[in-house]
C-alpha cells in the first residue's frame, strides 16, 4: 500500500493509475496539508475522475 501522506513522488508513480502524477500529488500535499480521504485525489490536477478503484493500492494515514 502506498500512503498518500508519506509517499515520495516516485512511490506514488509506482501506482499505475497515478503514474506521472506523483509530483503533483506531493505538491498538493505540501500546499494544502495532509490528505484526509482518497476522494481528495480528484482535486489534484489531471486526476479528476480517474482514481476510482485504487483503494486496494493507496491509503491515507491518520497521523
Amino acid at each position: 500500500m502506498v500512503d498518500l501522506n508519506t509517499a515520495t513522488a516516485e512511490e506514488l508513480d509506482s501506482v499505475p493509475v497515478l503514474r506521472g502524477h506523483g509530483f503533483e500529488i506531493v505538491r498538493y500535499r505540501e500546499e494544502r496539508g495532509r490528505f484526509t480521504s482518497l476522494r481528495q485525489l480528484d482535486e489534484v490536477p489531471g486526476l479528476s475522475g480517474k482514481t476510482d478503484g485504487i483503494a486496494d493500492q493507496v491509503t491515507v494515514s491518520e497521523s
